[in-house]
C-alpha cells in the first residue's frame, strides 16, 4: 500500500512542478514592473539595470531547469524502486510457496530472508522474528521452543555436510537441513520435510531385515554369486560357519581366492555345469577341502533369472553329508530366491510376526501342518487357520516362546491328512535392533517313525530279545518298585531265582536253535503259572520272578507249581523235549532290604540247590555265604592261572553276510579267552569272567589276551581282521590306550587289523571320560565296535556320541528270526539303523541257512556263529588265515 501511495502522490507533483517553474519565469517581470518604486541600492546604481534583469532571468531559466531534471531523476528511481519491489514480492510469493523452509542470511549473518514453510514446520510465526536477527538467534529460538537439539556448532557443521542434518521433531517427523555458504559471505539453509521418506526407508531396511534373518536361520549353506566373473555376492550364516570365513571376507572374491587348488576346481566345474543344464539346475556330490579335513558336500546349483528371462546370478545351498550321506529332500525350482531357499528346508518352516501374530512366510512343507496352500495361510493368524482349542494352545505356546526370548523345543502331536502324527516343534525369537522381539520362527519336523524306533529300541533295552520277557535291568527296577510299596507295611514278597535244567544238553543234541525254541516256550509256561506276577530272564537259562503274599508258604507253593508246569513234555519241531527247573528264594524283608541283595541272596540259594540236586528248591539261609567263599579260592586260582599261563585263546570265524556259507567270505575272527584249571577242568567263561570284572583282574587278563591277540595276528599270512573285548574295568584302571598303543608297535600289527569291541558299561561309568578315550583309540587307527547291542542299557545317545565302526547284534535277537515277528522286525530296524549312521553291522549267533539268508537280504554287513565255526584253537583255522598253503609250499620246496 505504501508503494501505491508513493505512486500516486509522484503523478499530482508533476503539473505542481510546472506551475513552480512558470510562477518564477514571470517574477522577473514583475519585479521590473515595480521598479519605480523602488530606488535601487547604490552598488546595483552603478550596473545597467538591464542586464542585471537578464542575469537574473537567465539564472531563473536554469535553476528551473535543474530543479526539472532533478525532479525526473528522482521519478525514474522511484519508478525503479517500484519494478524491484514487485519483483522481491514475486519471488517471495514463490518462496513461499515452496515445500521446503528456506532461510538467507547476509555476510553479517542477518536474516534477510525467511520465507512461510519454515516458520510452519518449526511452529514459528513473523512475530516471532525481528529486525537484524541472526541466525544464531533462531537457532536458539528454536532450541527454546523444543524443536532443535542440538548446538550451533553441530547444526553447521552437519547440515553443511552432503548428507546434511537430520532434525527428529517431538511430534515424529524428521527434517532434512543442508546449510550453503554463498560466494559474498552470505548462506542458505533449507528444510525439507522428509518423515515420508524415513518411513519408506525404515520399511526397506525392515524387509532386508527380516530376509537376513530368515536366509541366517535356515541351517542349510546358502551363497550367491555373479555368472560373469563368478564372485560371490551373498553368504548366509551357514556358510560362514562351514567354511570358517565372514561373508565381509568371502564376498567379493571367486573360489581360486578363497579355497585350495582342488576345491576350487570342483567348485567351478560344478558351476559350469550348472549354467550349461538344460533346465539351469544341477545337483551333484563332491569332496572339498576344509583345513586338514576332506568334506563331501551335497549341492544344489540353480541359475536364477530376472523378470527378462535372463540369467540374473547362481544360487548355490549345499550341506555337509559326510557323516551322514543322504539329502533329506530335493530342491524345488521356485521363482524368488527367498523361496527357493526356504522351499527346500527339511522340516516345515513359519515365520509368524511377533506384534500380530500373523504368518509372514510359509515352506511348502508347512502345508502338511497348515492343512492348505501356503499362499492361503500368508497374513492369516493361528486363529484363522486352526479350530479354537488348537488355535489356543499353538498361540499359548508361542507366547511362552516369545518371552523366553530363546529356543524352546517340543514334542506334540499334530493331525494331518496322513492321521495324526508325532512333530517335533522348534521355536525360536528374532529380536530388532532394539532387542525386542520381531519374528517368531517357528520348525516342524515329523519325528513319528524315529520316535516308533526309539520305542522298540527302550523295548530292546529292558526286554530279553528271544523272549520277550523283561531283562535283569528290568526286574531290578520291578524289584524297587516291590520294595518301596511294601516297606513300613509289613506285607512280604519272595524273589525266586529259577533256572532251567538241561537246556545246555538240549544245545549240544539237538542245536541251539531248538534251544532257542525251548526257552520261548519255557517263559509262556512260566508266565501262565505266575499267575501275574513279574517274570524276567536274567541271563541265558535264569529266570527271576515276584510273587507277593504269606511267604514263604506262597513262594514255595509257586515254585512247585513252576516245577509241574516245565516237568511237562515239549513237543518242538517233532521232537519231545524234557526239561526241568531248580529254584532259589528270599524273601523281603527278611533276606534284604534292596533288590541287589534279594537278587543276589535268592541266586545264592539257587547255588545251593543246584549242589543239592537238580529240580530241588532252597530257601536262603545265611550260612550260604558259603558261595561266596568259594567264589574267593576261584579268584585265587584266576590269579595263578594268569600268572601260570593256564589261559588259551580261541579263535571263532566273522564273515561278510551271504546267502549260504558257501558264499559267505571269511574276514577275520574274533578272540576269546579259555581257562583250563587244573583241578576243575574247562572253566566257562561266564563263571570266570564275572570274578576277574568284579575283582579287577579283568586289567591284567585283559593286558594278556590283547598282546597275545595281536601277536598271533601279526603272524598269520593274510591279514583279517581279529576283535578283542574290552571290559569297562580296563578302562577305568590303568591307560588304555597307552596299552594299544604299546602292543601294536611291539608286534606290528596294523592298526586297522584290530577291532576293538566294548559294552555299553564303558560310557555308563563315565560317559566324557570313556567318550574320550575312544576317541584317542580310534585316533591310533583301531575299529572301535559296540557289542551286545540291545541287550542291555544301549542307548542312541552312544551312537549320536560316537561313530562307532560296527555294531554287533545280540545272538538273543538272531537265534527266534523266523520264528518271531517281533525279532525280525528289531533285527531289521537295528540293520536300518547302523547304516542310517554309516556303521556295519554283524550279527552273533548265526546257526541256521535260514538265519544267514534272512540276514544277507536286509543286508546286514557280517555275521559270527556256530554255522561258519565254533571258538576253536586257530591252528584249527590254518587255511582260512594261509598257513595251510605256506605249509605245503615249504614241504615242496624244503
Amino acid at each position: 500500500m505504501a508503494d501505491k501511495n508513493w505512486h500516486a502522490g509522484s503523478t499530482i507533483l508533476i503539473p505542481v512542478q510546472t506551475v513552480v517553474c512558470l510562477a518564477c519565469a514571470a517574477a522577473p517581470a514583475r519585479a521590473f514592473a515595480l521598479s519605480d518604486q523602488f530606488a535601487p541600492p547604490s552598488y546595483i546604481g552603478r550596473l545597467d539595470p538591464s542586464v542585471v534583469w537578464e542575469v537574473l532571468i537567465g539564472g531563473i531559466a536554469v535553476c528551473s531547469f535543474l530543479a526539472a531534471i532533478v525532479l525526473w531523476i528522482h521519478s525514474a528511481l522511484r519508478r525503479a524502486k517500484r519494478s524491484q519491489l514487485r519483483r522481491n514480492a514475486f519471488v517471495s510469493s514463490a518462496m513461499n510457496n515452496l515445500n521446503q523452509g528456506v532461510v538467507m542470511t547476509d555476510a553479517q549473518q542477518r536474516i534477510i530472508f525467511c520465507n512461510d514453510r519454515y516458520l510452519e514446520i518449526y511452529g514459528l510465526t513473523r512475530s516471532d522474528l525481528w529486525a537484524n536477527m541472526t541466525g544464531h538467534d533462531i537457532l536458539k529460538l528454536r532450541r527454546d521452543r523444543g524443536v532443535l537439539g542440538v548446538s550451533d556448532d553441530e547444526f553447521y557443521d552437519k547440515a553443511s555436510s552432503p548428507n546434511g542434518l537430520i532434525t527428529e521433531l517431538p511430534d515424529g517427523r524428521a527434517i532434512l537441513v543442508k546449510y550453503f555458504v554463498l560466494p559474498n559471505g552470505g548462506s542458505v539453509a533449507t528444510h525439507l520435510d522428509v518423515s515420508e521418506q524415513r518411513k519408506l526407508s525404515r520399511q526397506l531396511a525392515s524387509t532386508k531385515q527380516f530376509l537376513e534373518s530368515v536366509l541366517d536361520n535356515v541351517p542349510a549353506c546358502v551363497a550367491a554369486k555373479n555368472i560373469e566373473d563368478g564372485r560371490y555376492i551373498f553368504a548366509n550364516s551357514a556358510y560362514e560357519r562351514f567354511w570358517g570365513f565372514s561373508r565381509d571376507y568371502v564376498v567379493g572374491k571367486n573360489a581360486r581366492e578363497l579355497f585350495a587348488p582342488a576345491s576350487a576346481a570342483s567348485i567351478e566345474a560344478t558351476d559350469r555345469a550348472a549354467l550349461e543344464a538344460s533346465d539351469g539346475q544341477y545337483r551333484n556330490q563332491f569332496e572339498v577341502e576344509r583345513g586338514s579335513a576332506r568334506r563331501m558336500v551335497a549341492s544344489i546349483r540353480i541359475v536364477v533369472r530376472n523378470e527378462s528371462n535372463q540369467p540374473g546370478f547362481l544360487l548355490v545351498v549345499f550341506e555337509d553329508v559326510t557323516d551322514r550321506r543322504s539329502l533329506s529332500q530335493e530342491l524345488e525350482s521356485t521363482k524368488k530366491f527367498l523361496e527357493l531357499v526356504v522351499d527346500n528346508i527339511p522340516v516345515a518352516l513359519i515365520v509368524e510376526q511377533v506384534k500380530d501374530g500373523r504368518y509372514l512366510l510359509a515352506n511348502r512343507s508347512a502345508e502338511t501342518i497348515l492343512n492348505r496352500k501356503r499362499e492361503e495361510a500368508t497374513g492369516l493368524t493361528a486363529a484363522d487357520i486352526f479350530n479354537a482349542k488348537e488355535a489356543k494352545l499353538i498361540i499359548a505356546r508361542d507366547e511362552a516362546a516369545i518371552k523366553k526370548r530363546g529356543m524352546i523345543t517340543e514334542e506334540h502331536p499334530i493331525s494331518t491328512k496322513d492321521g495324526l502324527r508325532l512333530f517335533l516343534t522348534r521355536r525360536a525369537t528374532v529380536l530388532n535392533d532394539s532387542g525386542d522381539p520381531q519374528y517368531l520362527i517357528k520348525t516342524h519336523e515329523d519325528v513319528t517313525d524315529r520316535r516308533q524306533t526309539e520305542s522298540r529300541m527302550a523295548h530292546m533295552a529292558y526286554h530279553d530279545g528271544l523272549t520277550d520277557l523283561p531283562n535283569r535291568a528290568a526286574f531290578l527296577q520291578a524289584l524297587t518298585q516291590m520294595i518301596e510299596a511294601c516297606e513300613g507295611t509289613g506285607e512280604e514278597f519272595a524273589v525266586l531265582c529259577v533256572d532251567l535244567d538241561g537246556l545246555k544238553e538240549v544245545n549240544d543234541v539237538f542245536g541251539h536253535a531248538l534251544g532257542d525254541k525251548l526257552l520261548i516256550e519255557v517263559a509262556q509256561r512260566l508266565q501262565d503259572a505266575a499267575r501275574g506276577g513279574v517274570v524276567a530272564r536274567l541271563s541265558g537259562d535264569e529266570f527271576g520272578l515276584i510273587i507277593d503274599g504269606k511267604q514263604p508258604d506262597t513262594g514255595l507253593a509257586l515254585a512247585q507249581q513252576l516245577g509241574d508246569a516245565l516237568a511237562q513234555e515239549f513237543q518242538i519241531d517233532g521232537r519231545a523235549v524234557r526239561a526241568g527247573v531248580t529254584t532259589g528264594m528270599s524273601i523281603f524283608p527278611h533276606n534284604g532290604a534292596d533288590g541287589a541283595s534279594l537278587l543276589a541272596n535268592a541266586g545264592a540259594a539257587l547255588f545251593r540247590a543246584k549242589q543239592k540236586s537238580r529240580g530241588s528248591i532252597s530257601l536262603y539261609q545265611p550260612e550260604m555265604d558259603q558261595q561266596i567263599r568259594d567264589r574267593r579260592v576261584l579268584h585265587q586260582d584266576l590269579s595263578k592261572a594268569i600268572k601260570n599261563g593256564e589261559l588259551s585263546l580261541a579263535f571263532q570265524p566273522q564273515g561278510i553276510a551271504g546267502n549260504s556259507v558257501a558264499e559267505t567270505e571269511i574276514i577275520g575272527f574274533e578272540a576269546l579267552a579259555r581257562w583250563q584249571h587244573p583241578v576243575r577242568g574247562q572253566v566257562s567263561p561266564a563263571e570266570f569272567i564275572p570274578i576277574a570284572e568284579e575283582s579287577g583282574l579283568i586289567v591284567e587278563m585283559g593286558e594278556w589276551i590283547l598282546r597275545e591277540v595281536c601277536r598271533e595276528a601279526a603272524s598269520w599270512p593274510k591279514p583279517l581282521q581279529v576283535a578283542v573285548n574290552l571290559s569297562p574295568a580296563q578302562f577305568m584302571h590303568g591307560d588304555v590306550v597307552g596299552l594299544v598303543h604299546s602292543i601294536l608297535l611291539e608286534t606290528g600289527l596294523a592298526p586297522g587289523r584290530l577291532e576293538l569291541e566294548i559294552t555299553e558299561g564303558v560310557l555308563i561309568e563315565d560317559f566324557d571320560r570313556g567318550l574320550a578315550l575312544l576317541r584317542r583309540l580310534k585316533a591310533l587307527g583301531v575299529r572301535i565296535s559296540m557289542d551286545d547291542f540291545g541287550s542291555g542299557y544301549s542307548s542312541l545317545s552312544y551312537l549320536q556320541a560316537f561313530p562307532f565302526d560296527k555294531i554287533k547284534i545280540d545272538r538273543a535277537f538272531v537265534i527266534n528270526l523266523g520264528r518271531n515277528p517281533q525279532s525280525a522286525a528289531i533285527v531289521r530296524a537295528v540293520i536300518d539303523l547302523g547304516h542310517g549312521l554309516e556303521m556295519s553291522i554283524i550279527a552273533e549267533g548265526v546257526e541256521t541257512i535260514d538265519q544267514l539268508a534272512f540276514l544277507a537280504k536286509e543286508g546286514c554287513d557280517g555275521v559270527q556263529g556256530y554255522l561258519l565255526g565254533k571258538p576253536k584253537p586257530i591252528e584249527q583255522y590254518a587255511g582260512l588265515i594261509g598257513r595251510a598253503e605256506t605249509m605245503e609250499l615249504a614241504l615242496k620246496t624244503g
